[in-house]
């Protein structure tokens, strides 16, 4: 059991750490960006991604989760960040005998891992894409669930914006 613990952990630091890569440096009004009328915000979708780990952790605690939305992208995140931190703590400390780490992972952990990559793709359609990054080596370390997170380790050398060039396949091409 320890290592499955380490392995949700591991899998809430790299929540974190993608989370803050897709909102790092992310222009100040792109938390209001809409895409569509029944589209989520980017503020929207960080609040809806601490709903869900704020779900989670009542396997551990009991009770129910639905905080109030916040006024801001920073403050979702903000909040965000210590819901992971919160959880990170039961899975450090609690008994999985209401739900198994196999079905927090394929549920809401995952659940929350897709949020993230929306946040990205956000990002490029409002024209300010995060650039790329070999995530195999990124600097991922358990218990790091705040949004200072450390810059990429293996960041692409060519990556495209809109407008610009294409990064080039393996085949030259």
């Amino acid at each position: 059991m320890e290592q499955k613990r380490e392995m949700l952990r591991h899998m809430l630091a790299a929540l974190a750490y993608r989370t803050q890569k897709a909102l790092r440096g992310a222009p100040a009004d792109f938390g209001e960006f809409r895409t569509a009328p029944d589209v989520r915000t980017p503020r929207e979708l960080v609040e809806h991604m601490t709903n869900v780990i704020g779900y989670t952790r009542t396997f551990f605690v009991g009770g129910t989760c639905r905080p109030e939305s916040l006024p801001t992208l920073a403050a979702e995140a903000e909040r965000f960040h210590a819901v992971l931190k919160q959880l990170d703590e039961q899975f450090g400390n609690g008994a999985f005998d209401r739900i198994s780490p196999e079905r927090l992972l394929q549920g809401p952990l995952s659940d929350a891992m897709s949020h993230a990559g929306q946040l990205a793709l956000l990002r490029r359609l409002f024209g300010s894409p995060v650039p790329p990054e070999d995530f195999v080596f990124a600097d991922v370390s358990i218990g790091n669930l705040s949004a200072d997170q450390s810059d990429p380790v293996a960041p692409d050398a060519e990556w495209s914006t809109p407008s610009g060039p294409q990064r080039r396949r393996e085949d030259g091409a």
